[in-house]
């Protein structure tokens, strides 16, 4: 009797314990300044954090609520009662559109934006396109619709990507456009496997694949999931459409 009423005892604490971990958390997508080092990209800070800024700092975080820039010198309540541009969470919100990638006949990548677009950009426009010219680790959802990126479009570009130590498969870019499918025929995608990715212009970096299944359906539950996986580049792209918001809103 007294083993199963230690067992229940110890099943409700995990119970009370999970919903503890499941109450509203703060994903930190960038911080520099003097104070970067305690507020490491991906950190999860707790509902009502307070954060204390020193002058120079500048941390930029998402929540339930969305994304903030914050600026020293200043304290601040990590709560999700801050009303936020709508803005802002309309352009941070976008960059998870069109996560499935899928190509129209005329080789664009649908969800993309609409528009001409400048001969080279600072990062991708989605939090699911693998940006070749920085590495690092990725998490994927779909292996069958995942995309590169390159930042210069002007020119036809051709680079090399292949499981690392292994013959690399030759990719081409067509002029304009920045995107490209994996090759899944020639390199397939499987979990947790390095890869390799060169062309004429850049240094070799190296991408590391991490399968997640379905996408969570909202932005912070993302972010949770990528800083969990170690995808530091895909937040990146979140912080790039927070910190561009706040530069078009005169911030």
């Amino acid at each position: 009797m007294h083993s199963v009423k230690a067992l229940w005892v110890g099943f409700a604490g995990a119970i009370l314990g999970l919903a503890a971990t499941a109450q509203a958390q703060t994903v930190v997508l960038r911080a520099t300044g003097p104070s970067a080092a305690a507020y490491p990209q991906g950190k999860k800070l707790p509902a009502n954090a307070k954060v204390s800024l020193k002058a120079g700092d500048r941390l930029i975080v998402l929540d339930k609520a969305g994304s903030r820039v914050l600026a020293g010198p200043g304290s601040f309540t990590l709560d999700s009662s801050v009303a936020r541009d709508v803005g802002t969470a309309s352009r941070v919100g976008s960059v998870l559109a069109g996560s499935s990638g899928a190509r129209t006949r005329t080789g664009a990548v649908r969800g993309a934006p609409l528009g001409p677009r400048p001969a080279a950009a600072s990062g991708p426009d989605s939090v699911w396109y693998i940006d070749v010219s920085k590495g690092g680790a990725y998490c994927v959802s779909d292996p069958s619709q995942l995309v590169l990126w390159r930042p210069n479009r002007a020119e036809e570009a051709t680079g090399k990507i292949g499981v690392v130590g292994t013959k690399p498969t030759e990719i081409t870019w067509k002029k304009g456009n920045p995107l490209k499918l994996w090759p899944t025929k020639d390199v397939p995608v499987v979990d947790s496997t390095r890869y390799s990715f060169s062309d004429p212009v850049g240094p070799t970096v190296t991408i590391t694949l991490h399968l997640i299944g379905p996408v969570p359906n909202d932005e912070l539950a993302v972010a949770e999931l990528l800083a969990d996986r170690g995808c530091t580049a895909q937040l990146d792209v979140y912080a790039n459409a927070a910190a561009a918001s706040e530069t078009a809103a005169g911030g």
